[in-house]
């Protein structure tokens, strides 16, 4: 169950990214040439499997009438600034809680984590923080507000000259060059891949309860 439940973890950090990113065009103006626009702040997204946490009142009992809270990570929002020789991210997110017993006030804690990954895989930085909500008496249903942030070096994010010539270089019609995409040479892709940076939020999930969100 714990190399599962690794595995699994691990396929949730590398998953697709909601957020700024790359993308590219085919620019034809008395010629042809591929202009690709990278922005050197990361990518910001919610990994699978990590944007809901759930807790139960008894830790071997998981059915649904042992639920105490069930809580979603939503409304991810991100802003940069890349002025300075640190590329600075920040991003604010909600969580929307319920739990099955609305007696009495009551305050939950909830654990999430803000990694920061280089190339798909590298982590740079991971750090753990809490975000805190308030139950009122007889309602069952709460809500708070997190934020995270992290740096990058500015040169580890940037395409060195070479690289970048070799995107935005003109292509004239009928030169052999044209036919290529510049994106698919080797050396492209590996330099394009250790200036991309990805920076996830997650609810820090203990293996039981990431194994429960994969085959709920």
């Amino acid at each position: 169950m714990m190399l599962r439940a690794r595995a699994l973890y691990a396929l949730a950090m590398t998953a697709a990214l909601v957020g700024c990113g790359k993308k590219g065009e085919l620019v034809i103006n008395q010629g042809v040439g591929v202009a690709s626009v990278l922005t050197l702040c990361p990518a910001v997204g919610i990994p699978d499997y990590t944007g809901d946490i759930t807790t139960f009142r008894a830790a071997n009992d998981r059915t649904a009438g042992n639920l105490d809270v069930s809580a979603a990570m939503t409304n991810l929002r991100s802003t940069c600034s890349d002025t300075s020789d640190q590329v600075y991210s920040e991003a604010t997110f909600d969580v929307n809680a319920r739990r099955t017993d609305a007696r009495g006030s009551r305050t939950v804690t909830l654990p999430y984590f803000v990694t920061v990954l280089r190339g798909g895989s590298a982590v740079v930085s991971k750090r753990v923080g809490e975000v805190t909500l308030t139950f009122a008496d007889g309602q069952d249903r709460a809500s708070a507000t997190g934020k995270v942030g992290s740096f990058i070096n500015r040169a580890d994010a940037a395409l060195p000259d070479d690289i970048r010539e070799k995107i935005t270089k003109k292509r004239r019609a009928g030169d052999t060059e044209a036919a290529l995409d510049p994106l698919a040479d080797p050396e492209v892709k590996a330099a394009i891949a250790r200036t991309r940076f990805e920076m996830l939020v997650g609810f820090q999930l203990s293996e039981a309860q990431l194994v429960y969100n994969v085959t709920r």
